[in-house]
């Protein structure tokens, strides 16, 4: 697969909103792809820029207008290095409408910038980039059968699932090489994988922070990356976190901001529709690729978060590319009750309960019951993941399925 650009999930849902609006936003992590996908897997002309092409951010400084005349679709990577050239393209969209003109990339989140003071309001659609799901990285192009769960009749799940490729994999071996295409598709060995981390954490501390803040010191903001790499699949306290590396509670704040801003870490909030109980509603912290947070915590054995981890990424990446709104939360009572993860899709509501064990017990499904108990016809029936084999209703509204067999 080494020089093949392999189809991503979002392709579709990207060529549709090229068709709508004028201009078209795909971000996403540093070296999750996209680039790739603007250039190789989408189809037409362009005109292409980079923002990393110090020639171009000078033509950005002295003519920004001329970077964007003509008639011919134009592609820019990396805008956020050059917030200035959105004012530009603003007024050549206002000038003329025509659908697809401008293709933008950057790797991080514009929307929670404060340097970028043009967000392209009803002008663009933004699109999200995460890592690799794994059926992308078997070449597929898609993600996991989260759609089908959520509009297909309980009945049919069993089925659903049976039908799905027997491509049985550890999950351990999944969450160590992560879904930054080069380690995940094109290295094969640990060592390389630890290579290409290794500079990958250099260039987003030395280079691309520079980008979204200035930081005083890079030393302490490595060490809050180990840390919050520590506490992954855990309740989110931040003057917990800033206090064990030695931090003020704003200065960990801002720092998670910023790795939130550039994909590194995900917060996922609290699933807060409340009927009858008392429910936790601090996020939970997680990170964008696990790959880089097994490697910056220095663990070789990856845990059951991990396994979260995995679930989760691949839920945010079907989530991005749909065209229709969705969520995903974790549910959590004050009394213990927990889901691990809540999808949220119009009027459905679909919790899923993940293990790393082989066997799924009937204890498992306590607090997935719990869930549709409390929510009711929203609820779809509960989904189990768990490492093994087993696919089998374990309680009439409880599906036992091997995470492989669902992503």
């Amino acid at each position: 697969m080494v020089g093949t650009a392999l189809p991503r999930l979002v392709e579709s849902s990207l060529a549709a909103r090229l068709q709508v609006m004028p201009a078209v936003v795909v971000t996403g992590a540093r070296q999750s792809g996209k680039s790739t996908l603007v250039q190789e897997r989408m189809p037409g002309s362009r005109r292409h820029f980079t923002l990393d092409d110090l020639d171009v951010i000078d033509m950005v400084g002295r003519d920004p207008a001329a970077l964007v005349r003509g008639d011919q679709p134009m592609a820019f990577d990396e805008v956020q290095r050059a917030p200035e050239l959105l004012h530009e393209i603003k007024r050549a969209i206002d000038h003329n409408r025509k659908p697809g003109q401008f293709l933008l990339t950057g790797s991080a989140n514009l929307l929670l910038m404060s340097q970028v003071s043009e967000s392209l309001a009803g002008r663009a659609s933004y699109l999200t980039l995460w890592p690799m799901t794994r059926r992308e990285q078997m070449g597929l192009g898609h993600c996991g059968v989260w759609e089908d769960l959520l509009t297909a009749p309980s009945g049919e799940w069993l089925d659903l699932v049976a039908s799905q490729p027997d491509a049985r994999e550890d999950w351990r071996v999944l969450s160590l090489r992560g879904g930054f295409p080069q380690p995940a598709v094109h290295l094969k060995t640990a060592e390389e994988r630890s290579i290409w981390f290794d500079g990958y954490v250099r260039t987003y501390l030395e280079r691309d922070l520079r980008d979204l803040s200035a930081i005083s010191s890079l030393a302490d903001f490595r060490r809050l990356m180990r840390a919050a790499c520590h506490r992954l699949g855990q309740i989110l306290n931040q003057v917990d976190l800033g206090r064990d590396v030695a931090l003020s509670q704003s200065t960990a704040h801002r720092y998670l901001n910023l790795l939130e801003t550039s994909y590194l870490m995900v917060r996922l909030p609290a699933f807060a529709v409340n009927r009858t109980k008392r429910l936790v509603k601090s996020p939970k912290l997680y990170w964008g690729d696990t790959g880089v947070a097994l490697h910056l915590a220095q663990n070789s054995q990856p845990e059951g978060a991990h396994l979260e981890n995995l679930v989760l990424c691949d839920l945010l990446a079907w989530r991005d590319a749909r065209t229709q709104p969705a969520d995903v939360f974790y549910w959590r009572t004050r009394t213990g009750e927990e889901v691990d993860l809540v999808v949220e899709a119009g009027d459905r509501l679909l919790p899923i309960e993940i293990k790393a064990a082989d066997r799924p017990r009937l204890v498992d499904t306590k607090h997935l019951r719990a869930f549709r108990s409390e929510y009711g016809d929203a609820a779809t029936p509960g989904l189990l993941l768990h490492a093994g084999s087993t696919l089998e209703w374990l309680t009439p509204d409880v599906l036992a399925a091997p995470w492989w067999k669902v992503m």
